[in-house]
């Protein structure tokens, strides 16, 4: 095999792949719909990226050629049908991302949230400790400026996702599950086949599978030995005790874990969601055998992810931070957390809608977690993958929001919208393409200071 083609590579689990075959020699190239700043970060290195359904791009050689797709990609795609009819080498991401892993000690992190972070800071403390790994992450490390780590050492990071069930192609040694809140109901039908699917995952963990304290997992579900998490409570194997913010708000407490306490270990980044991720990373690392010293000294260097609450502009007058909650839980805790970071301020949400399916399945606990806010604005749905679903818009979330103030917006309407608003502090939420509206944001707040 010379060739290796993506088609949907700009996506963050995709591209990941991409720059780990790049970085292994092979030629690389790939199909995406719209540019972004991955597939120009990918342009950059040296990874051909292209953005009209042309098969003439894909190398003629197949039986030199893997192929590898995302099923975010529509089956009636020219270049998916292409490769299937042709004879070549089809792989669905998780399939490669399983094949890879297979024969190293993966470390895998699991959940409905929170799963970005916490794998992220694992494989920076086990970057920074000097144990190294490769890591497949669904978030670009503000650490490393990239969402793929390379190493000679055979242990691997990755990030689980629970879409299309991608996670039962991963047997790791150690695994967290972070949380178990029911998502993508499209694909799984049902609460419980989705948290079947967790168990099902927890099955195919061979050694030590931590869990967030209070999960519905138990021995029955897995052969690996079972450890638990949280950060409020003292009654579980890994846990934060006096936990207080420092004079800029990093929050700092004393790590209890089965081998005893680590002293006042500080979360490199703001927000009390950090410091439970923290402590789900700690645990993997402290189980893999990781000194304790250099576990404190990581998490204390980590700079966070792109995209989960991260702070763009912070003054006492105007701060603006961006979070990709896209789940109600999510957007619970994310709210949660900046009224944490930024006490007793105006907070003014920007709200886009993933999915249509998503808002359909969840408005009401969308509205419950967008009334925390002081204000929203709500923009209409990101529809992704998904055709339109009559009656599903985002007025049937905004219905139902209960906070002092809100307003329903087009996107488009947004920048001319925001010129003229007043704002204390302003964050920005969805898994769209409400990124694209950072920069913008950022350069015109900026003006205000």
């Amino acid at each position: 095999m010379k060739n290796v083609y993506f088609i949907g590579i700009g996506g963050i689990g995709m591209s990941a792949l991409a720059r780990y075959w790049h970085f292994k020699g092979f030629e690389v190239s790939g199909y995406d719909r719209t540019p972004s700043e991955l597939t120009e970060a990918l342009c950059a290195e040296g990874i051909p990226v292209h953005y009209t359904d042309d098969c003439s791009f894909i190398p003629a050689d197949k039986d030199e050629t893997l192929v590898v797709y995302t099923p975010a990609v529509p089956a009636d795609l020219g270049e998916l049908r292409y490769v299937n009819e042709h004879g070549y080498r089809v792989l669905k991401r998780s399939r490669v991302l399983g094949e890879i892993a297979k024969g190293q000690r993966c470390l895998a992190v699991a959940g409905t949230h929170g799963k970005t972070t916490t794998s992220t800071l694992t494989a920076h403390i086990l970057t920074q400790s000097g144990e190294g790994c490769s890591a497949f992450l669904g978030g670009i490390s503000k650490n490393y400026s990239t969402n793929m780590l390379v190493s000679h050492t055979p242990t691997v990071v990755a990030e689980a996702d629970e879409f299309d069930r991608s996670f039962l192609q991963l047997f790791p040694d150690i695994a967290v599950i972070t949380a178990m809140d029911p998502d993508h109901l499209d694909i799984y039908g049902t609460v419980e086949a989705y948290r079947q699917a967790f168990r099902d995952f927890a099955s195919q963990t061979s050694g030590t599978l931590i869990i967030k304290k209070g999960l519905p997992i138990g021995p029955s579900d897995t052969k690996a030995r079972i450890l638990t998490y949280s950060y409020t409570d003292p009654e579980a194997d890994f846990c934060a005790l006096d936990a207080h913010p420092d004079e800029i708000g990093h929050l700092v407490f004393d790590l209890k874990w089965p081998g005893g306490i680590i002293p006042s270990v500080r979360v490199g980044v703001p927000g009390w969601v950090n410091a439970e991720n923290s402590i789900a990373a700690a645990a993997i690392c402290l189980t893999y055998g990781l000194e304790s010293a250099k576990v404190k000294e990581a998490i204390g260097s980590f700079s966070g992810v792109k995209r989960r609450l991260e702070i763009h502009l912070n003054s006492p007058k105007l701060s603006y931070i961006d979070d990709y909650a896209h789940h109600p839980d999510e957007l619970s805790t994310a709210i949660s957390s900046m009224r944490d970071i930024f006490p007793g301020r105006k907070l003014t949400a920007i709200f886009q809608p993933h999915l249509y399916t998503r808002t359909r399945d969840f408005a009401k606990g969308f509205a419950a977690s967008l009334s925390k806010v002081d204000k929203l604005i709500l923009l209409d749905i990101y529809p992704a993958r998904e055709e339109p679903i009559p009656g599903v818009t985002s007025e049937i979330i905004f219905k139902d929001v209960t906070c002092p103030e809100k307003v329903l917006l087009r996107k488009e309407e947004l920048m001319e919208y925001l010129e003229k608003e007043p704002v204390d502090v302003l964050a920005t939420f969805g898994a769209g393409n409400v990124d694209r509206y950072i920069g913008p944001i950022t350069q015109m707040l900026s003006k205000r200071l």
